[in-house]
């Protein structure tokens, strides 16, 4: 079993890449389960993703309540082990755990309860559409406990510095998915052929087991957590810090769902494949999307360590370091999507109408692919810290705003359906410009750090090492 790392010490790059590598596999793992619904939905047609499309909204909104006890779980178990405090860190996952039970149940009861008028409200003028939509929509609400618990589980792992051990067990549960998708939605090996119902069953199916494996691990006294409870009297001044740590990280991303169907209900102006062709876009953006929340994620638990041991200029070279790191990725993101637009959409949706939209919206959404990325890593870093309220504002104000700037641009006068796709992809370039130079004058605040010239320290460092190396080699 892999064992916790203590990310207060040793080389800050090398800490991050190892500890940001496989919360980017999980994240992708995560992504890859509705993106394998896609590729196989989108065989059938674009209908069919456009009700997956449309029932996957609510699936969405649902995280901000999963990111109330996974940031709460995760920034407060790095910030214990940090200051040295692992039984708070038990404290933390305890009540982290029941608080996500207790609102999976709740929001899974919702809507399955009102699955029919949620999806009404979109107004699709479809029915076939409409019904295949309810349908997914029930049945993946059957496994919202374990929609909720798995993230809250790999955010024990995180904080602790143990990114593999989630990695390795949600792994497990996107090979089930991707064994059943296509057994379940076209009815091979003697099953029925369900369509978007079969692509609801496997993913519920997969995401159960994962939740039984993740159980399992900590049943048999995982050594971080030997004396974890899943069930234990609730410390309310521990939740009552969960909910300061995530509640501003869940209204962020509630608000960016609300936003997100608004834009949608703006989309069916143009009918079903526009939004077909946006859910399956998304699905391809969400590649460099949570590649950098791997990173933020990672930053979030180095930040929070580092933090608890109050060294302050290692958080300024880790922040740095991902932030390098990072660019690399939301470059290569952009170079993929505006260049190479049409044969990656044309993996999901071959249909050519659908590809002539998917192109117009790769390409624009491909510009702002680097501040994306950016603002989603700086995110962590402010998590890491406890103040969880900066990223919320910036995104929620600027998130926002997309709604009226899609309604102006979108007009017959002006861009029409494209200036959707431009309002989406404006909003990411300020989102990331802003985060980043609020973090760095909040940085050079910091009385530890007043007198610390980081290009001076940069070079200092590169020169040492470069020194080392080259007597190092000179002894052989």
């Amino acid at each position: 079993m892999p064992k916790n790392q203590d990310l207060t010490q040793g080389n800050i790059f090398k800490v991050l890449i190892k500890l940001a590598v496989p919360i980017m596999a999980t994240s992708l793992v995560q992504m890859a389960y509705n993106m394998t619904d896609m590729i196989w939905l989108g065989r059938t047609g674009p209908l069919s993703v456009a009700a997956v499309g449309t029932a996957g909204f609510f699936i969405w909104f649902g995280f901000a309540f999963i990111i109330i006890s996974k940031i709460g779980a995760e920034v407060g178990i790095a910030q214990s082990i940090g200051s040295k405090n692992p039984a708070e860190g038990l404290k933390f996952a305890s009540n982290s755990f029941m608080l996500a039970l207790l609102m999976g149940f709740i929001y899974g009861s919702v809507l399955i309860a009102n699955s029919v008028s949620f999806i009404n409200f979109f107004n699709l003028n479809d029915n076939t559409v409409t019904q295949m939509a309810v349908s997914y929509l029930k049945t993946v609400s059957i496994g919202t406990l374990f929609m909720f618990m798995n993230p809250v589980f790999s955010g024990f792992f995180n904080g602790s510095g143990d990114s593999k051990t989630p990695f390795y067990i949600n792994s497990v549960g996107l090979v089930i998915n991707i064994v059943f998708d296509p057994i379940l939605i076209f009815g091979l090996v003697g099953f029925p052929a369900m369509g978007v119902l079969g692509a609801a069953i496997a993913t519920v199916f997969s995401q159960f087991v994962v939740s039984v494996i993740f159980i399992t691990t900590l049943v048999k006294r995982h050594y971080l957590f030997s004396e974890f409870c899943f069930f234990s009297k609730p410390d309310f001044s521990i939740l009552k810090r969960i909910l300061k740590l995530g509640a501003p990280v869940a209204g962020q991303s509630a608000s960016f769902t609300i936003f997100a169907i608004l834009l949608a209900r703006i989309i069916t102006n143009w009918g079903p494949i526009p939004i077909a062709v946006q859910k399956v876009g998304a699905q391809i953006e969400a590649i460099s999307w949570m590649t950098a929340n791997g990173f933020s994620s990672a930053l979030s638990a180095f930040v929070g360590q580092n933090f608890g041991a109050k060294l302050w200029n290692r958080i300024q070279q880790g922040y740095f370091a991902a932030l390098a790191s990072v660019s690399v990725v939301g470059i290569f993101a952009t170079i993929l999507l505006v260049f190479f637009a049409e044969p990656i959409f044309k993996l999901f949706i071959p249909d050519p109408e659908s590809v002539k939209y998917g192109i117009s919206y790769l390409q624009i959404l491909g510009l702002s692919q680097l501040f994306m990325c950016v603002e989603i890593t700086t995110s962590g870093a402010f998590n890491g810290l406890g103040k969880t309220a900066v990223p919320s504002i910036v995104g929620i104000v600027f998130t926002g705003l997309r709604v009226p700037a899609a309604i102006m641009l979108s007009t017959e006068a002006l861009l029409g359906l494209n200036g959707i796709w431009w309002s989406i992809s404006m909003s990411s370039v300020f989102k990331g410009v802003i985060l980043v130079a609020w973090f760095i004058i909040f940085l050079r605040k910091v009385p530890e750090l007043k007198d610390i010239n980081l290009i001076r320290l940069l070079i200092y460092r590169f020169e040492s090492r470069y020194v080392r190396d080259k007597s190092s080699l000179q002894g052989k």
